[in-house]
């Protein structure tokens, strides 16, 4: 193999695409050199479970084409993107993490991707995720078990894990994620790169999906200006999707500085323990904003776990954990042991309703059982004390997640995790602070770094705004990079080439 240019593995996006008009470098040399990439790293990491890169070389020289003869470009002409493995491209596989779907070739593209199979940017490869994105790490039956390139003991977290396991890596320039109960922003925190959950509408999606206001689809990438670059291509109504908002929201790629703005924290939300390097981090990053010129103020949230994680577990059985409920019994027999716990949930979520009692789940550690009338009053509530805060600061800031990371291979329904010495139980939940916010679907957030535990995992706080706000989520995020770049830094890069 000829030696591998990892700088150009690494460059942003954005600096990809102005090499590639002022000539100094093509589609094709990146494309090369990010495959070259992926034959090194993969083996190690299991990032990809499909690979398309003949096609995609073709594309790339068709894109060089573009460039060298000054022709007009897409959006993102000549970028390698890497595409999660649970959306239909047509003519592409779609096993969804799944034995069952082992077999399926797409004979359509979803409305979720349409726009960035129709941007320019070269598809080279899908991206793994756990069976029916059903979790907060990344191994299943048909995939094996996805890694940290940070540490390869560890899962890059899900279920987009493999997404940002390839961009951590230099596998990829902008990558796809979606995000029920923080399936982007997980990953992003665990493996160091940033991630954006849009505001519920905002991005369209096909249905069912499209009508869960829980669930959205976004980027993932190495810098905030690659995030609002590819956000700005997902975004938009779509005539097939009755939820996308009108009108557009494009996020500049540029901001002004964010002197005198007041920004509030929370360590905990109120409920989850939280790793000590963790919040460090977080600490570390506040300082941050403080050296920005903004204001830092922590606040207290009274959200209560019970309540929060029992809504968000009576919610997944009426929408994703339903569709895995309804497989005959021999398909059932072909799911993972985590998708089969899920499977139980809806029908012990059904008889709680139905005998007006709420149900514990031992193994997921939290109750079933909440109506549609109870879950829209917690979540009220939860609204009630975040809303004004939000109202009267710029943003609001919290980790990520509470622990860097979990094992690899972990097996949710036999094995509990510990935080700070602390058995917790519910790990899918325990470890990420994320589906709170999946609750208030409206909100946008943005996952971006916060540093490195003593393990060598990346660690993030999410970056938060009043609804629909998009773009103070990126002004805020956008500033804060530019006092320490990561990725593009060789300083904070995987070293799992030693």
């Amino acid at each position: 193999m000829s030696s591998l240019d990892l700088d150009i593995c690494y460059l942003s996006a954005s600096e990809a695409l102005e090499k590639f008009k002022n000539k100094s470098l093509s589609p094709v040399e990146l494309l090369n050199e990010t495959i070259k990439r992926i034959e090194n790293v993969n083996p190690k990491i299991n990032a990809f479970n499909f690979f398309r890169f003949e096609e995609a070389l073709k594309e790339a020289k068709h894109s060089e084409l573009k460039y060298t003869e000054d022709k007009s470009t897409l959006p993102l002409e000549g970028l390698p993107l890497a595409i999660k493995d649970e959306v239909n491209i047509k003519g592409q596989p779609n096993k969804n993490g799944s034995l069952i779907y082992k077999d399926v070739i797409a004979e359509r593209t979803d409305v979720d991707v349409e726009s960035l199979v129709s941007s320019g940017a070269i598809i080279h490869a899908r991206t793994t995720n756990p069976e029916f994105s059903l979790t907060s790490f990344c191994h299943s039956k048909v995939n094996g078990v996805t890694r940290n390139p940070w540490n390869l003991d560890m899962t890059p977290g899900g279920s987009s894990g493999g997404s940002a396991a390839a961009l951590a890596s230099g596998c990829a320039s902008l990558a796809t994620g979606s995000d029920i109960g923080g399936s982007i922003r997980i990953p992003a925190g665990a493996c160091g790169v940033v991630g954006y959950k849009p505001p519920y509408g905002r991005n369209p999606m096909g249905y069912p999906f499209n009508h869960d206001p829980y669930c959205v689809v976004g980027p993932l990438a190495r810098t905030v200006s690659d995030c609002a670059l590819m956000q700005n291509i997902m975004s938009g109504p779509n005539k097939n999707d009755i939820a996308s908002l009108r009108p557009k929201k494009i996020i500049p790629n540029k901001f002004e500085s964010i002197k005198d703005w007041k920004i509030a924290y929370s360590l905990d939300l109120g409920f989850f323990e939280v790793d000590e390097e963790v919040e460090k981090n977080t600490l570390e990053a506040l300082k941050k904003f403080e050296a920005l010129g903004a204001t830092i103020t922590e606040v207290k949230l009274n959200w209560n776990r019970d309540e929060v994680n029992s809504v968000c577990f009576s919610h997944y059985a009426n929408s994703f954990y339903g569709l895995i409920a309804k497989f005959s019994n021999d398909e059932k027999k072909l799911l993972t042991d985590y998708a089969k716990m899920f499977a139980e949930v809806p029908e012990l979520h059904l008889k709680a309703i139905q005998n007006n009692e709420k149900h514990y789940h031992d193994k997921i550690g939290a109750y079933v059982g909440y109506d549609t009338i109870e879950s829209a009053e917690i979540t009220g509530c939860m609204y009630s004390e975040i809303g004004p805060i939000l109202d009267s600061y710029d943003l609001f800031i919290c980790p990520t997640n509470s622990l860097p990371s979990i094992k690899a291979d972990i097996d949710i329904v036999n094995e509990n995790i510990f935080i700070n010495n602390k058995e917790q139980k519910c790990a899918d939940f325990s470890w990420v602070m994320s589906h709170p916010f999946n609750m208030l679907g409206k909100l946008p957030v943005l996952s971006v770094p916060s540093g490195l535990s003593s393990d060598n995992i990346p660690t993030g706080i999410q970056i938060i705004a009043r609804s629909y706000c998009d773009e103070l989520v990126f002004q805020g995020g956008y500033n804060y990079e530019m006092l320490d770049p990561w990725l593009n830094s060789n300083k904070n890069r995987p070293l799992i080439d030693l």
